[in-house]
């Protein structure tokens, strides 16, 4: 199983993406409440922050959004326009 998913012009790193998650749920919040809060698994949830699953755009939106973080940096680590 990879962790990369490639398009023509597009790489999305799993593994970076899960670092980012875990770094916006921090030392003070479980999985558990965190995928609670989300609707998910906490073995979904640990998933994603070892890089092993991709996390459905939902999934993203409501971590962008609780976090006060966008999208595109969770994708990326680039959050240009943000302000």
């Amino acid at each position: 199983m990879s962790t990369r998913v490639s398009k023509k012009f597009l790489t999305l790193d799993l593994k970076a993406v899960g670092r980012r998650v875990r770094e916006l749920r921090g030392f003070e919040t479980k999985q558990e409440e965190l995928a609670e809060s989300l609707g998910i698994a906490q073995s979904y949830l640990s998933a994603i922050e070892r890089g092993l699953k991709e996390p459905s755009a939902t999934i993203l939106l409501r971590i962008a959004k609780a976090h006060g973080r966008t999208m595109e940096w969770l994708l990326t680590g680039n959050d240009e326009g943000h302000e």
